[in-house]
């Protein structure tokens, strides 16, 4: 039997892209313990994952995660985030390791110089070449992402207007330049005819309440009044989902859901778009082309560094109401 730890520290949708990873080593390895370690504050994303055996997270110290790990004994380590942090978890445990290559230089000249050296290949097929050595293949199965029963979302927790059906439209973002306008949503909003429920963390409530005043019946601003796996239930029950390029945008890829994503200072070049697997489902993607200055980061800024953030600005709110009508 070998062991196995799969490291991926952070954030919400980079652990969801881990999933077939999980899956197809204890699947396809005969006997495979698979154990996974995440910080705390995402271990709502895998604690309920059937294919974990154990899971360890990060919390309040360093020192006692890893004399936890020390007596684990593991055979190999699975480094799917590969930072200074998982640089010391092997150095400690000083077991096999194998590593994700993130592309940093490729990216930098993407994001510098606008020259795109990236392979042309998700991210979910780079983390399985840490596991092609012992035989993994890819399963053709997509994502995953579990939810105990304890956390769906009850008819009486939505207003009645929409429990026969709603778009979802996920308005948050880790950061400002990953975000749709808070006007354009309203344009957006004005025109649809649909019940919509707006979903974000706490943060992203007040912008919420602008939107939803749009049309207080039909927009209903759900952002902050529920926990992660709780939002993720409104997005597995929701007939399309419209998001910025967020974690629920893969949550809702994992439950085969029908995504318009949009992408400001991003591209869906970096290997991180709405994955499906073998699933025939197909995404739609809005973003404005031809921009010298995207993409602008990997990750993303506060404010657009320019001033004009015409990566979202030219995203057209008709246009997106026309392709979600033609979704539902």
């Amino acid at each position: 039997m070998a062991k196995f730890l799969i490291i991926r520290f952070s954030s919400i949708g980079d652990i969801v892209l881990t999933s077939p990873v999980i899956r197809c080593l204890k699947k396809q390895v005969p006997d495979a313990e698979v154990h996974f370690l995440t910080n705390n504050t995402f271990r709502a994303v895998v604690e309920h994952n059937p294919y974990i055996d154990k899971l360890h997270v990060l919390a309040h110290s360093w020192e006692l995660m890893i004399e936890e790990l020390k007596t684990e004994e593991y055979d190999y380590i699975i480094d799917l985030h590969h930072n200074t942090k998982t640089f010391r978890v092997k150095n400690t445990l000083k077991k096999k390791s194998f590593s994700f290559y993130k592309l940093n230089i490729q990216k930098y000249f993407y994001t510098a110089f606008k020259i795109n050296l990236l392979p042309k290949l998700h991210i979910v097929d780079r983390y399985l070449k840490t596991v092609q050595s012992f035989g993994v293949k890819n399963d053709g199965k997509g994502l995953d992402y579990f939810i105990d029963s304890s956390e769906e979302i009850k008819k009486q927790d939505i207003p009645a207007s929409h429990s026969a059906g709603y778009i979802a439209c996920v308005i948050g973002g880790a950061h400002g330049t990953k975000r749709w306008p808070v006007h354009k949503w309203k344009e957006f909003c004005l025109q649809m005819k649909h019940p919509i429920i707006l979903l974000g963390g706490k943060e992203d409530y007040a912008h919420g309440n602008e939107i939803a005043s749009a049309d207080a019946i039909k927009v209903y601003n759900a952002c902050g009044k529920f926990k992660l796996n709780e939002s993720a239930d409104l997005v597995r029950k929701a007939k399309l989902v419209i998001t910025n390029d967020t974690g629920l945008m893969h949550i809702a890829a994992a439950f085969n859901r029908p995504i318009l994503s949009l992408w400001g200072n991003t591209v869906p070049a970096f290997g991180m778009y709405p994955y499906y697997g073998d699933a025939p489902v197909n995404d739609q993607r809005f973003e404005t082309s031809g921009l010298w200055c995207r993409p602008c980061s990997k990750i993303g800024f506060d404010k657009c560094p320019l001033g004009h953030f015409k990566c979202m600005e030219k995203i057209s709110s008709r246009e997106l109401h026309e392709r979600a009508n033609q979704k539902l």
